[in-house]
């Protein structure tokens, strides 16, 4: 994978720093896995707007992915690597030998042609592969991590996203999450060998506001030059710095913890993300 600074021949262009797709393989989704895809534009069922920020943007067709790997045993051929609009990851069309086909969210270095399988026992760890974490060898680095033992793959699956096995005890292993957190997690939660594709997505850079326009972002206001009634950080005569940074609610922000204290999963988080 690599990235490519365009030549500033018009001024949109000027700091554009754009994905390669060297990995990419095909521009055509496998149609029956497609499905619409609904916007809202920030508005509830009322037509009130909820969430700001959101709107336009181009039109998209959602990528049906497996996350869960619930075909054991059943190898499957990559035939394809696609971008996926949906997401910041690559994805991956798999052909199982029953005649399935499904899309999963592919591993960094993951090829087409290679064969990939999921299951409890006899499961390789290699790139690609899907197993319960009792099965994974220690140190490795996986992604696309269960929660809950059948819920489906829910942490580490954004581009370049990769959790680590750091210990296994009597129910439970320790995974070092993207975040920087240690937690436990039930041996039985399933995950997937290798860290996720498109790890330079990191570096790209849109170079012009439509850009964020065609991804559906409308313009942001900034706090601070809103008026009193519309923002606690809002008024004052000229640039005033608006004190302690918060939110339309008054809640403090960078730095101010808000996660319950009796929340039911504390337990199961040996150390908490870096600020």
């Amino acid at each position: 994978m690599s990235v490519r600074k365009l030549k500033p021949i018009t001024s949109g262009q000027r700091f554009r720093v754009v994905n390669g797709f060297d990995a990419i393989t095909t521009d055509k989704p496998e149609k029956s896995l497609l499905a619409p895809k609904k916007r809202s534009g920030g508005r509830n069922s009322q037509g009130k707007m909820t969430m700001r920020q959101i709107g336009g943007g181009h039109k998209k067709r959602y990528r049906i992915i497996d996350f869960k790997r619930n075909k054991p045993g059943i190898p499957a051929e990559v035939k394809s690597i696609e971008y996926d609009p949906n997401r910041t990851a690559f994805i991956a069309l798999l052909h199982y030998q029953d005649g399935e086909k499904r899309y999963i969210v592919a591993q960094n270095g993951l090829q087409v042609g290679q064969n990939i399988v999921s299951g409890e026992t006899g499961i390789a760890p290699n790139i690609g592969n899907a197993m319960p974490i009792s099965e994974i060898p220690l140190g490795t680095i996986i992604s696309c991590v269960e929660l809950r033992p059948g819920q489906g793959a829910v942490m580490a699956r954004s581009a370049g996203a990769f959790a680590q096995l750091i210990a296994r005890s009597d129910k439970f292993a320790t995974l070092k999450l993207p975040s920087g957190e240690i937690r436990l997690i039930l041996i039985t939660c399933m995950a997937t060998i290798g860290a996720v594709s498109n790890s330079d997505h990191q570096l790209l850079v849109s170079g012009k506001a439509g850009r964020s326009r065609w991804l559906g972002r409308r313009p942001r206001v900034r706090p601070v030059v809103m008026n009193p009634v519309d923002h606690p950080m809002g008024g004052g005569e000229g640039k005033s710095a608006g004190g302690h940074p918060r939110n339309r609610n008054g809640i403090p922000a960078k730095g101010y913890r808000t996660r319950s204290k009796i929340k039911a999963s504390n337990k199961y988080i040996v150390e908490r993300r870096k600020k």
